[in-house]
């Protein structure tokens, strides 16, 4: 409970600030936009060529860039923000003012910053996988929508601790800035399902990046592709990354030398 107050506590001043800046709502809304009308274009052309995408026909594959952008706006809503504050601090050296705080200091870091405005991207997700679903003409069960509920939770657990661990390395590395940006570059491939990559792109955007548990899998489980199989080798893997983002940030706090050393 305490910790659900701090983050309630956090969310308030964030939505506060944000509606300081209401045009930034505009702002954010052209660009949800631009990046649907990219996509849909991107899809189109594809489908001008042929009826299927390595199995995958046109509804399915926009199911999948619904939950592309949903979960892009997850990230950038809460996860990113998180992590690119945590980031400066460790450059300049005032992180001191979150450790020194009586509550857990990967908790903390990660609920302080939250971006209000980014949900117009799990919006407009939403919107396009209700569409994707009507036209995919199946019949959407309770199972499927748990399924679908429980991958993309896992997803973002995984992301998170991906997160966590890159931006941890600003403890030890000087140009994170870099490996953010290439992470970013490589989500961006998850507006397509990883089965249409060569085996070698397939298995680093699997197990080494997890987009394909973050967008393919939930795509999977509204499409009845999803096996229990699967789900269960998403909890394992969320687990597994989840315990080494806390141990890879343990030994980073560690080594860290703030203001206060």
């Amino acid at each position: 409970m305490r910790i659900l107050r701090l983050f309630l506590s956090y969310l308030r001043i964030s939505v506060a600030n944000e509606m300081q800046y209401r045009v930034n709502f505009l702002l954010q809304l052209l660009q949800s936009f631009t990046a649907l009308a990219t996509g849909l274009i991107g899809l189109w052309l594809v489908f001008s060529h042929t009826s299927n995408l390595s199995g995958w026909t046109q509804p399915e594959l926009l199911a999948v860039m619904g939950v592309y952008m949903l979960m892009g706006g997850i990230i950038q809503a809460g996860i990113q923000p998180n992590m690119q504050r945590l980031m400066e601090e460790i450059q300049n050296g005032s992180l001191d003012f979150a450790l020194t705080k009586p509550v857990d200091g990967q908790v903390l870091v990660s609920i302080r910053e939250f971006r209000f405005w980014q949900l117009t991207d799990v919006l407009v997700g939403l919107v396009v996988l209700v569409i994707a679903l009507v036209q995919l003409q199946e019949r959407f069960g309770p199972l499927q929508a748990l399924a679908f509920i429980i991958a993309l939770v896992l997803g973002g657990v995984m992301i998170y601790s991906f997160w966590l661990m890159l931006t941890t390395t600003a403890f030890w590395l000087i140009r994170i800035w870099e490996l953010v940006n290439l992470f970013q570059g490589l989500y961006a491939a998850g507006r397509w399902p990883v089965s249409i990559y060569p085996n070698w792109l397939r298995l680093g955007l699997t197990f080494l990046v997890p987009v394909a548990f973050a967008v393919t899998v939930p795509a999977e489980a509204l499409t009845a592709r999803l096996t229990g199989w699967t789900l269960l080798g998403a909890l394992g893997l969320a687990i597994l990354l989840a315990t080494l983002s806390r141990l890879v940030w343990r030994l980073g706090v560690r080594s860290y030398s703030g203001a206060s050393a």
